[in-house]
């Protein structure tokens, strides 16, 4: 089965260094299949027989931390569940030249707690706009990601969940390089 898992916080301002391609030899060396990344952000597509998402998770995160000596949350989407978020964007269509980076997901370890998704939506101020759809963020930052509050530490911090957010160019090319 195809599978993308997104590692967060890895690259990020010389934090928590991983190459690529060491990577790729990580997860070949757990008995994943055509394993490909995409971006030195930590995306990654394999094809495992494994059907349980959270041993798969735990498999990724042991191995990272035995070899790098740190922790690195990360989240497994199905193929089938990448392009369902495509499909039930509620700001599609999406202009790819001029909101390709504007337009985020953020994606949740679990879905959050009503409570505390209310509280977030009371810190959107226009003109962003943010839709919580199970375990997922739609976020639509017209003035760009990094003018807005509601980065990805922010949103963990409120619902309370671990995240990983990925814009929306990101999650097509995923889309796109996932196809069987």
């Amino acid at each position: 089965m195809k599978y993308i898992s997104l590692l967060r916080g890895i690259n990020v301002s010389g934090q928590k260094k991983i190459k690529m391609p060491d990577l790729k030899l990580l997860y070949e060396s757990l008995g994943f299949d055509k394993v490909a990344t995409y971006i030195q952000s930590g995306n990654i597509i394999f094809d495992t027989q494994h059907k349980n998402i959270s041993k798969i998770k735990s498999l990724i995160e042991q191995a990272i931390k035995k070899k790098y000596h740190f922790h690195v949350p990360t989240e497994i989407r199905t193929k089938k569940d990448i392009t369902n978020i495509i499909k039930n964007n509620p700001f599609s269509p999406v202009d790819l030249e001029k909101d390709g980076t504007k337009v985020l997901v953020t994606f949740l370890s679990v879905k959050p707690s009503k409570d505390n998704s209310l509280n977030l939506l009371n810190y959107v101020k226009p003109p962003e706009k943010l839709i919580i759809k199970d375990k997922t963020v739609y976020l639509h930052c017209p003035n760009g990601y990094g003018k807005s509050k509601l980065t990805n530490n922010f949103i963990e911090n409120k619902l309370k969940v671990e995240a990983t957010t990925r814009n929306w160019k990101s999650v097509l090319k995923l889309d796109e390089l996932s196809e069987e």
